[in-house]
Protein backbone atom coordinates (compact mmCIF):
# COMPACT_ATOMS: atom_id res chain seq x y z
CA UNK A 1 0.00 0.00 0.00
CA UNK A 2 1.25 3.46 -0.91
CA UNK A 3 0.53 6.55 1.19
CA UNK A 4 0.26 10.10 -0.10
CA UNK A 5 -1.03 13.48 1.03
CA UNK A 6 -3.70 13.41 3.73
CA UNK A 7 -3.58 9.61 3.88
CA UNK A 8 0.12 9.77 4.83
CA UNK A 9 -0.47 12.50 7.41
CA UNK A 10 -3.30 10.49 9.02
CA UNK A 11 -1.22 7.30 9.04
CA UNK A 12 1.71 9.16 10.59
CA UNK A 13 -0.34 10.97 13.23
CA UNK A 14 -2.05 7.72 14.29
CA UNK A 15 0.99 6.48 16.23
CA UNK A 16 0.24 6.02 19.90
CA UNK A 17 3.63 5.90 21.63
CA UNK A 18 6.65 6.20 19.37
CA UNK A 19 7.70 7.30 15.89
CA UNK A 20 11.23 6.51 14.74
CA UNK A 21 12.95 7.44 11.48
CA UNK A 22 16.00 5.84 9.94
CA UNK A 23 17.30 8.60 7.65
CA UNK A 24 20.04 7.68 5.18
CA UNK A 25 20.00 9.75 1.98
CA UNK A 26 22.99 11.99 1.32
CA UNK A 27 20.57 14.64 0.06
CA UNK A 28 16.87 15.27 -0.22
CA UNK A 29 15.35 17.30 -3.06
CA UNK A 30 12.26 18.77 -1.51
CA UNK A 31 10.66 21.81 -3.17
CA UNK A 32 9.64 23.31 0.17
CA UNK A 33 13.30 23.31 1.30
CA UNK A 34 14.87 24.65 -1.91
CA UNK A 35 14.87 28.32 -0.86
CA UNK A 36 16.22 27.57 2.62
CA UNK A 37 18.97 25.34 1.24
CA UNK A 38 19.98 28.03 -1.28
CA UNK A 39 20.00 30.60 1.52
CA UNK A 40 22.22 28.35 3.66
CA UNK A 41 24.63 27.66 0.79
CA UNK A 42 24.96 31.38 0.03
CA UNK A 43 25.90 32.10 3.66
CA UNK A 44 22.74 33.99 4.59
CA UNK A 45 21.36 33.79 8.13
CA UNK A 46 18.80 31.16 9.07
CA UNK A 47 15.22 32.50 9.14
CA UNK A 48 13.78 32.74 12.65
CA UNK A 49 10.83 30.50 11.76
CA UNK A 50 12.88 27.85 9.95
CA UNK A 51 11.07 24.47 10.11
CA UNK A 52 8.42 25.94 12.43
CA UNK A 53 5.61 23.65 11.27
CA UNK A 54 7.62 20.49 12.07
CA UNK A 55 8.60 21.89 15.46
CA UNK A 56 4.93 22.52 16.26
CA UNK A 57 4.08 18.93 15.29
CA UNK A 58 6.90 17.55 17.45
CA UNK A 59 5.80 19.59 20.46
CA UNK A 60 2.24 18.41 19.89
CA UNK A 61 3.34 14.76 19.95
CA UNK A 62 5.31 15.36 23.14
CA UNK A 63 2.32 17.11 24.76
CA UNK A 64 0.37 13.88 24.08
CA UNK A 65 3.06 11.83 25.87
CA UNK A 66 4.50 10.45 22.64
CA UNK A 67 8.17 10.01 21.68
CA UNK A 68 9.62 10.96 18.29
CA UNK A 69 13.17 10.55 17.10
CA UNK A 70 15.54 9.48 14.40
CA UNK A 71 18.98 8.26 13.56
CA UNK A 72 20.55 10.42 10.85
CA UNK A 73 23.18 8.54 8.84
CA UNK A 74 26.13 10.55 7.50
CA UNK A 75 29.51 9.83 5.98
CA UNK A 76 32.57 11.99 5.45
CA UNK A 77 32.86 14.29 3.66
CA UNK A 78 29.40 15.61 4.37
CA UNK A 79 27.24 16.64 1.43
CA UNK A 80 25.97 20.21 1.20
CA UNK A 81 22.55 18.94 2.21
CA UNK A 82 23.93 17.14 5.28
CA UNK A 83 25.78 20.30 6.33
CA UNK A 84 22.53 22.27 5.93
CA UNK A 85 20.57 19.70 7.91
CA UNK A 86 23.15 19.51 10.71
CA UNK A 87 23.44 23.31 10.93
CA UNK A 88 19.91 24.56 10.29
CA UNK A 89 17.50 21.63 10.63
CA UNK A 90 18.52 19.29 13.39
CA UNK A 91 19.33 21.84 16.15
CA UNK A 92 15.80 23.25 15.98
CA UNK A 93 14.27 19.78 15.83
CA UNK A 94 16.19 18.78 18.96
CA UNK A 95 15.17 22.01 20.71
CA UNK A 96 11.53 21.15 19.89
CA UNK A 97 12.00 17.77 21.60
CA UNK A 98 12.86 15.34 18.82
CA UNK A 99 15.46 12.76 19.87
CA UNK A 100 18.11 12.74 17.16
CA UNK A 101 21.26 10.67 17.02
CA UNK A 102 23.95 10.78 14.33
CA UNK A 103 25.53 7.67 12.86
CA UNK A 104 28.73 8.19 10.88
CA UNK A 105 29.14 5.24 8.51
CA UNK A 106 32.38 6.43 6.90
CA UNK A 107 34.23 3.39 8.27
CA UNK A 108 31.44 0.78 8.01
CA UNK A 109 27.73 0.06 7.68
CA UNK A 110 27.13 -1.54 11.12
CA UNK A 111 25.05 -4.21 9.37
CA UNK A 112 22.31 -1.67 8.62
CA UNK A 113 20.29 -1.29 5.40
CA UNK A 114 21.97 1.91 4.23
CA UNK A 115 20.23 3.67 1.39
CA UNK A 116 16.70 2.81 2.58
CA UNK A 117 14.85 5.39 4.65
CA UNK A 118 11.92 4.31 6.81
CA UNK A 119 9.65 5.28 9.64
CA UNK A 120 8.61 2.80 12.33
CA UNK A 121 5.51 3.54 14.38
CA UNK A 122 4.92 1.90 17.77
CA UNK A 123 7.37 -0.85 16.75
CA UNK A 124 4.48 -2.39 14.80
CA UNK A 125 4.17 -0.51 11.49
CA UNK A 126 6.93 0.41 9.02
CA UNK A 127 6.79 2.70 6.01
CA UNK A 128 9.59 2.84 3.42
CA UNK A 129 10.41 6.26 2.04
CA UNK A 130 11.68 5.60 -1.48
CA UNK A 131 13.93 8.09 -3.27
CA UNK A 132 15.58 8.63 -6.63
CA UNK A 133 19.38 9.06 -6.64
CA UNK A 134 18.94 12.86 -6.74
CA UNK A 135 17.02 12.78 -3.43
CA UNK A 136 13.54 13.23 -4.89
CA UNK A 137 10.98 11.15 -3.06
CA UNK A 138 9.24 8.60 -5.27
CA UNK A 139 6.68 7.26 -2.79
CA UNK A 140 5.89 6.03 0.72
CA UNK A 141 5.17 2.33 0.94
CA UNK A 142 3.76 0.42 3.91
CA UNK A 143 5.90 -2.66 4.62
CA UNK A 144 3.85 -5.84 4.68
CA UNK A 145 5.01 -8.91 6.58
CA UNK A 146 7.65 -9.43 9.25
CA UNK A 147 9.06 -6.21 10.68
CA UNK A 148 11.37 -7.83 13.23
CA UNK A 149 14.44 -6.92 11.13
CA UNK A 150 13.46 -3.26 11.46
CA UNK A 151 13.29 -3.57 15.24
CA UNK A 152 16.82 -5.04 15.22
CA UNK A 153 18.09 -2.35 12.87
CA UNK A 154 16.57 0.35 15.05
CA UNK A 155 18.31 -1.02 18.15
CA UNK A 156 21.63 -1.41 16.28
CA UNK A 157 21.40 2.11 14.85
CA UNK A 158 20.65 3.62 18.26
CA UNK A 159 23.53 1.75 19.88
CA UNK A 160 26.04 2.80 17.21
CA UNK A 161 24.86 6.42 16.87
CA UNK A 162 25.66 9.30 19.20
CA UNK A 163 23.35 12.07 20.41
CA UNK A 164 23.31 15.09 18.11
CA UNK A 165 24.69 17.40 20.83
CA UNK A 166 27.71 15.13 21.25
CA UNK A 167 28.25 14.95 17.49
CA UNK A 168 27.96 18.76 17.18
CA UNK A 169 30.64 19.30 19.88
CA UNK A 170 33.15 17.31 17.86
CA UNK A 171 32.05 18.22 14.32
CA UNK A 172 30.28 21.54 14.81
Amino acid sequence: MFLDGDEWREFFDAFEREAFRFETQPKYSMPKEAASLARFLSGQPKPVDHNRRWHERVRGYLDQGKWIGRVRVVSQPLTDYQRYQLSWGIPGNVAAGEHIRILDVTQGDFGLPLGQDWWMFDESRVVHLNYRPDGTQINREVVEGDIEPYRRWKRAAFEAAIPFAEYAKVHG
